[in-house]
């Protein structure tokens, strides 16, 4: 590896390979984020639909309370 290293040219080096390495990187970066952020939405699309069914819930023994009376 280090033979590849040394025949390659200096602008190789110096230029395109932390270059590629970068974008690789930021590519990896960008790919976990939006898998935690993927799976944030999802859990908080689950509390909200939760919270609204609780609510509409809610509403309905209220309502039919009222009707009883």
């Amino acid at each position: 590896m280090n033979d590849i290293w040394k025949t390659l040219p200096g602008w190789v080096r110096n230029i395109v390979v932390p270059v590629v390495v970068v974008i690789i990187a930021l590519w990896l970066i960008f790919a976990v984020l939006g898998a935690v952020f993927a799976v944030v939405g999802v859990l908080f699309g689950w509390a909200f639909r939760l919270l609204l069914l609780l609510a509409l819930g809610a509403a309905v023994v209220i309502l039919v309370k009222k009707a009883s009376r």
